[in-house]
């Protein structure tokens, strides 16, 4: 078991000082406030990546759309001999 690079005998060293710090009342107060944050920042994690996908796709759509009214217009490149030959023309 590998958390945040701790292993299991790091966690229960982690977890006796806390327990002698806090003591055994305000040790699962600690753990669910903890909890709740964690979780509210995953929520704020995965509302971002929502956020930020919704604009990316309707960035391309404007994109897509975009080059759809706009098409290109490709002219053929004149070639040297092309540009010689109407330059000795005239």
């Amino acid at each position: 078991m590998n958390i945040f690079g701790i292993g299991l005998p790091e966690m229960a060293v982690i977890m006796v000082v806390a327990l002698l710090i806090f003591g055994p009342k305000k040790l699962p107060e600690i753990g669910r406030s903890v909890g709740k944050t964690i979780r509210s920042f995953q929520e704020a994690s995965k509302d971002f990546q929502n956020e930020f996908q919704k604009e990316a796709e309707q960035l391309e759509e404007v994109v897509k759309t975009t080059a759809e009214l706009e098409p290109k217009q490709i002219y053929p490149a004149k070639s040297e001999q092309d540009t010689a030959s109407s330059s000795q023309s005239s």
